[in-house]
C-alpha cells in the first residue's frame, strides 16, 4: 500500500518537474512548448485525483485505517 501511495506522489513531482522544464526551455517551437506543459500538468491533476480516490477506496475498504492522535492524553 505505502509503495502505491509513494508511485502516486513520485508521478506528481515528475510530471511537475516535465511542466517546469517546458516552461523553461528556450528556443525550439514556441507553439509545442505550451501544449506540452498543458499536458504535463494535466497529467499532475489526474495522477492526483486518482491517487486521491484510491486512497478513499483504500480507506473504505479497510485496506487503511486511521491512527490519529490518543485523546485524553
Amino acid at each position: 500500500m505505502k509503495t502505491i501511495i509513494l508511485l502516486g506522489f513520485v508521478a506528481i513531482l515528475g510530471a511537475l518537474a516535465a511542466a517546469g522544464l517546458f516552461m523553461l526551455r528556450r528556443g525550439g517551437d514556441r507553439k509545442k512548448q505550451g501544449p506540452q506543459m498543458a499536458r504535463a500538468l494535466a497529467v499532475r491533476v489526474g495522477v492526483s485525483i486518482a491517487l486521491f480516490l484510491f486512497i478513499l477506496l483504500s480507506y473504505q475498504m479497510g485496506w487503511i485505517k486511521p491512527t490519529g492522535l490518543p485523546m485524553g492524553r
